[in-house]
């Protein structure tokens, strides 16, 4: 306890500079320890995107490919599911559920889907979450739409606001002819969906009437309400989300689709294919890892050198405490006994920024890029990189303390020119 309290005594004699060493530490800890938790929180939020679909199918390609313009609304898919195909799926004992979507078209830089309005009753984000209307309701007409929270946001749509669909997803071409009609906005969700114009499976149908190739046919345009008499049966889907009655029956329709003789197909378990994706990621993740732990390094050789530094004013103090004969591991034990306690409140204070951080900033996080951070206390992990790096401020600190150490009795008493 002396040797504790004689080490507290000499830190506060120069708070000034042990001040701004135990701040670079804290901002140094904040950085690590927020890396971790963005990566945790990046990870969660990826995984909470989608919740309770125990299958998603398309055609044949990479499962990793398939999620993300599936789900994420990234790429675009190689080849579409026929209809009879999707027939077919749901006709598969052990099937619950089954909601199609059909990608491809866009408005104004954001994707347009069709689906049914299963996939308001179906779609699940953030660990079971359902989609909310923070305003309107789900398409009733032909050629309503439902928007997400982004869309509304970034082109203020509202209730009864005309949008005309966009041909594919970089085109200048408009399918201006069939405009739809702003039915709903969906509440905030954190995922693609907000970023996506909503429309009927019927209504991608409708607009493709004149279109032919990818081009529109010559000629005056189709009137709306020959459209609206006409079948306008999809012909084909982009991909289908799968829900089961029991798990044991994943694998078996897993199997059966992938081996379906009709067309090539894939179905995917959301899960296994988000751990393929980070495997992907990997690489980058242990990059900023690896930086953040660096400042961690280089905080701390800073610490070292400023003890080291302040060894020749300090040659008095360590005379007259090998004269009062303090023995080596008394000397040693006072220096890296002063790097633990700058390091201890470095953390100790980096942990409070790092938590004031997460307090200001979730909910613009949240809002601006869907990713959820929970303000939870410190787990284990934490605390075992905490220890590390205490771990590591007590061994940088042996080189100043060995250094104490050779400071003879007679070189500290002698003052120098």
């Amino acid at each position: 306890m002396s040797l504790l309290r004689l080490a507290l005594l000499s830190l506060w004699g120069r708070r000034l500079t042990v001040g701004l060493t135990i701040f670079a530490i804290a901002l140094s800890v904040a950085l690590f320890l927020g890396v971790e938790k963005l990566r945790s929180g990046a990870k969660t939020s990826f995984a909470d995107t989608i919740s309770g679909t125990d299958l998603i199918v398309g055609a044949r390609t990479g499962g990793v490919q398939l999620l993300l313009y599936s789900v994420f609304r990234i790429g675009n898919a190689t080849n579409n599911v026929t209809w009879a195909s999707y027939q077919d799926l749901i006709a598969q004992p052990g099937v619950d559920w089954a909601v199609p979507i059909s990608l491809g078209d866009s408005h104004r830089q954001f994707r347009v889907m069709g689906t049914t309005t299963g996939f308001f009753e179906r779609y699940r984000y953030r660990g079971g979450r359902t989609l909310d209307f923070a305003q309107g309701a789900p398409m009733v007409d032909l050629f309503d739409a439902v928007v997400g929270a982004d869309v509304a946001a970034t082109l203020g749509y509202r209730l009864g606001d005309a949008i005309v669909v966009s041909h594919g997803l970089a085109s200048f071409t408009e399918h201006s002819d069939t405009p739809f009609r702003v039915s709903g906005v969906l509440a905030k969700t954190g995922t693609p969906v907000d970023r996506t114009v909503i429309v009927s499976l019927e209504a991608i149908e409708a607009i493709h009437v004149d279109w032919q190739g990818g081009a529109q046919r010559p000629g005056d345009p189709t009137p709306v309400e020959a459209i609206r008499a006409m079948d306008l049966a999809p012909k084909a889907i982009t991909a289908v989300l799968v829900g089961v009655q029991s798990p044991v029956q994943i694998f078996r329709l897993q199997r059966w689709v992938n081996d379906y003789p009709e067309e090539p197909l894939l179905a995917i378990l959301p899960g296994v294919a988000l751990q393929e994706l980070w495997g992907l990621v990997g690489v980058a993740e242990t990059a900023l890892f690896a930086v953040s732990a660096m400042v961690v390094a280089t905080a701390l050789l800073g610490m070292a050198a400023m003890i080291l530094s302040g060894l020749t004013e300090r040659r008095r103090e360590m005379a007259i405490l090998r004269a009062m004969g303090a023995g080596p591991r008394t000397v040693m034990g006072l220096l890296m006994g002063e790097a633990v306690l700058m390091a201890l409140a470095g953390a100790i204070l980096g942990l409070a920024i790092l938590y004031l951080g997460l307090w200001a900033l979730r909910p613009w996080l949240d809002a601006a890029y869907g990713l959820y951070l929970p303000i939870d206390p410190p787990g284990r992990r934490e605390f075992q990189m905490l220890a590390a790096i205490l771990a590591a401020a007590a061994i940088v600190s042996l080189l100043p303390a060995l250094r104490a150490y050779r400071m003879s009795v007679a070189d500290g008493m002698i003052p120098r020119q």
